[in-house]
């Protein structure tokens, strides 16, 4: 089932009226991401201004889940003797059958089922499990006992304003999608989930054989017991076993990706219900029981092979929706931190501390290159300072966030006469607040470099990825033409070497001006905004917040700490080995097998970096901390992306690009699914930069793998290049183009077909026939074919660019016998055994790993 973005508010809002003393704790299961942790940040506060008690689990995979499923979601259960209650799912499992994941269907014997436990899922990640989307639990219906999966208040998936919560189920929240794009998909699986059992196509086939076998005479075979039929013995069994019964006999195909659905009512007439038919069929029982007049031709009977074939050819139809659905490969939609806040905003709860989480989780999606085609490089923004997240819909998401910061932060009249004598009105980048008490969050114009404000500025331009791949920062050349940008700018090496904040005060008064003027020079159109257009437009302003006279920080810095703290861990532990003996732990057939690993120690030192990281997002002396965290991560990121080019150990292969970081100081720190996709997005940028965008070495595929020696095996990380090879402007106008051939193609088949009808009127004209007594079917045809064209070219324009490594990964485990482990909820992120990584690479290339 699905909440609709109008309805946001309206569950929580039922969970407050339910909420009472001895009421069951909230369980949020959290997946250890910045954009998932700001958005239990959130929850959490709204749940606390509420007084409902609720307990966090961090989940940092597939294996987790499963831990979590058997140990805190199934006693919920009232049929295991809990009392029901809620789940969040926050980032996490919005791909997979959540009902089955958790435990809560239905089995065989009847028994199982939600049990009151209802499970909220908000997850960027897309596609989404139809299952969890349309879907319902299964109930039994008080009239006929049968299994069904259908609930008050919901129409086809879809919760209305009359939904009353506590029956349990899967409930998503739609980010908006679900209601303006797979509508088509809604049909289909609704359709599939009503439709009746009708066995294999294999039967079908078998019984065309014996029709033909059929004996000549005037006798006819002896009766056998139909599809449609009950099993006599069924109809004699006690009401207790008739479900049972019942449910054993489902046979028949399923809907993709989905849990068992409920056994309709067999039979002919459920069947040509099905088909839209009449279900009443005249039958005679002996050849002269029944008098039909001659001058009036009875109706045509179809027969049950007949009606079988039709539900055939319908089941496959809608198969193939959902199939293609699924292959369209990977892709982000809106954040779950701002979805989060939405739900804040819906109730009249949103401040500041609110808004700060969904800016900094928002923002740190840009950092792990999620975009609206998978992971892979963000199509990059001529507006300056972010690269942009999303296209166009991140830029409207990051619209309304700077209106929520006008409206939540309204500047103070004795202050403008401030900003305009410190040039803050013009553009200044902000490093301090204006006073000792002073957290308001501000518009900044924001360059592309990397924690500016806590390193000197050749260091932040140094790790910035956008001026490394821009600046060939990975050769002497490239250094040389940094420090050429730098003095043409008029910043001296004594200057820009120095930490930013004891810069001098004219320089960086004048730093923006100077970046405008001089940053087209070297190809650095997009390196910070451009001056406002018009009054307060700030097309591509980021986000700063200040507390008081400690610190001073961007949502984008903030984002880069806490995704050092969940890669790298506690700073403490850089200077030592403490931190490689923890994360190499593992034992080798507990990672590859799944086995339970949470009683070792490298789960531990996961889970102690997700609670770091939620207190540092509430605590800016621990932010501050680990900023030497961040900088550690980001100088090993440049270190061996600069080795990797500069060895030549960048491969080409017919898909994709490879890349293997196998020796080196910083080995162990890629590892991290996190960590290697920075590195792998570093690379990328570079390559498309080295190599462009166009021609045979095209787009910015790229597989990228880190070696973990202690455990023999390799972590994979498959990076797409939809989103770098070209703008969201180029996007459109193909899309327009599309649009116009479909249509000037559309008018020349009415045209043809019109000709094709006005030759058979004149040849039927010139028999001596009525214009339309001959039926010509080629119209249909020409329909149905037109039909599966434009299906094929949306579900092209839908999937196009989209990441499909996950479903490339797949398709290779299944031909070759790698060992291989799929725990991250990222679909292009896998660990495999060393052994079998070259063949398994080999086999990959031939795939397409890009929509």
């Amino acid at each position: 089932m699905y909440l609709p973005r109008g309805l946001i508010g309206h569950l929580y809002q039922n969970l407050i009226k339910r909420n009472h003393a001895s009421a069951p704790p909230v369980l949020l299961l959290v997946a250890l991401e910045p954009d998932a942790l700001c958005a239990c940040r959130i929850l959490t506060a709204l749940l606390k201004r509420d007084y409902i008690p609720h307990k966090i689990q961090p989940i940092a995979g597939y294996g987790d889940l499963s831990r979590a499923a058997e140990e805190l979601v199934r006693p919920m259960r009232t049929s295991e003797g809990g009392s029901g209650g809620v789940v969040v799912c926050l980032g996490v499992g919005g791909m997979v059958d959540l009902e089955e994941t958790l435990g809560l269907d239905v089995h065989e014997n009847g028994e199982g089922g939600p049990g009151d436990v209802e499970v909220w899922v908000m997850d960027a990640r897309r596609p989404w499990n139809l299952s969890n989307v349309f879907g319902a639990p299964v109930g039994q219906d008080s009239t006929t006992g049968e299994l069904v999966r259908k609930q008050v208040g919901v129409d086809k998936g879809r919760l209305l304003q009359s939904y009353q919560s506590g029956r349990g189920g899967i409930i998503v929240f739609d980010d908006g999608d679900i209601e303006e794009e797979l509508e088509p998909e809604r049909e289909a699986y609704c359709a599939l989930e009503e439709m009746p059992e009708v066995g294999e196509e294999e039967d079908l086939v078998e019984d065309s054989e014996e029709d033909d076998d059929a004996p000549s005479s005037g006798q006819g075979p002896k009766k056998r017991k139909s599809w449609g039929e009950e099993d006599d013995s069924m109809v004699e069994e006690s009401d207790d076993e008739r479900p049972r019964q019942r449910r054993r006999s489902n046979s028949g195909g399923s809907i993709p990706s989905s849990p068992e659905r409920r056994p309709a009512r067999r039979g002919l007439v459920s069947v040509s219900n099905a088909l839209g038919g009449s279900s009443d069929f005249s039958r005679s029982d002996s050849p002269g029981s029944r008098s039909v007049s001659p001058s009036i031709a009875a109706p045509k009977e179809k027969s049950v092979r007949g009606l079988r074939k039709q539900l055939f050819e319908m089941r496959k139809k809608y198969t193939n929706v959902l199939d293609r659905y699924y292959q369209l490969g990977a892709s982000y939609a809106e954040p779950v931190s701002s979805l989060v806040y939405s739900l804040a905003s819906e109730l009249g709860r949103e401040d500041n501390d609110l808004l700060w989480n969904a800016i900094v989780g928002v923002s740190s999606l840009e950092l792990y290159g999620r975009t609206g085609s998978g992971v892979g490089l963000n199509p990059l923004s001529a507006a300056g300072g972010s690269a942009g997240w999303n296209g166009d819909r991140g830029e409207r998401i990051r619209s309304v966030m700077r209106d929520e910061v006008r409206r939540l932060n309204p500047v103070d009249l004795r202050d403008i006469a401030r900003e305009s004598s410190m040039g803050d009105a013009s553009g200044v980048i902000p490093t301090s607040a204006r006073s000792a008490t002073d957290k308001s969050i501000r518009l900044s114009p924001e360059p592309r470099f990397l924690l500016l404000r806590h390193w000197s500025l050749y260091e932040s331009m140094l790790h910035s990825p956008y001026l490394s791949a821009r600046l060939h920062i990975w050769s002497d050349a490239g250094r040389r033409r940094l420090d050429k940008l730098l003095a043409k700018m008029g910043v001296s090496l004594s200057q820009c070497k120095q930490n930013y904040t004891h810069m001098d005060m004219d320089l960086k008064r004048g730093l923006r001006e100077r970046l405008l003027k001089f940053a087209p020079v070297y190809g650095l159109d997009g390196l910070v905004p451009p001056p406002p257009r018009n009054g307060d437009m700030k097309d591509g302003w980021g986000f700063v917040r200040c507390w008081g006279w400690k610190a001073c920080l961007s949502a984008i810095d903030a984002g880069v700490i806490l995704g050092a703290i969940l890669e790298v861990g506690d700073a403490k532990s850089l200077t030592t080995s403490s931190f490689d003996n923890v994360a190499g732990t593992h034992d080798h057939s507990e990672m590859v097998n799944g086995a339970n690993a949470s009683d070792n120690p490298a789960h531990e030192a996961i889970v102690s970096r997700f609670w770091t990281a939620y207190d540092a997002l509430n605590s800016i002396d621990l932010l501050v901390q680990h900023i030497h965290t961040a900088q550690h991560l980001h100088r090993a990121i440049l270190r061996t992306g600069t080795t990797l080019i500069e060895k030549r150990q960048i491969r080409h292969l017919r898909a994709f690009r490879m890349a293997v970081v196998k020796e080196g100081p910083d080995v162990q720190l890629f590892t991290h699914p996190g960590a290697l996709t920075k590195l792998a997005l570093w690379i990328a940028e570079a390559i498309v930069e080295l190599n462009g965008t166009k021609g045979k070495n095209r787009g910015s595929e790229l597989v990228m793998a880190g070696l973990d020696e202690v455990r023999g095996l390799y972590v994979v990380v498959g990076l797409g290049g939809g989103g770098a090879t070209e703008s969201a402007k180029e996007r459109l106008a193909k899309r327009d183009a599309r649009l116009k051939a479909k249509e000037s193609k559309k008018a020349a088949k009415e045209k043809e077909r019109a000709r094709k009808r006005q030759d058979r009127i004149e040849r039927n004209l010139a028999a001596g026939l009525e214009e339309d007594e001959v039926e010509d079917d080629t119209e249909d045809e020409d329909e149905d074919e037109d039909s599966d064209s434009e299906d094929e070219e949306e579900d092209q324009s839908r999937g196009f660019g989209k990441n499909r490594f996950g479903n490339a990964f797949q398709e290779v485990v299944r031909e070759t016998e790698a060992r291989v482990r799929m725990d991250s909820f990222e679909a292009c992120v896998i660990e495999i055994r060393k052994e079998d990584l070259s063949g398994f690479l080999e086999r990959l290339s031939m795939k397409a790993v890009v929509g």
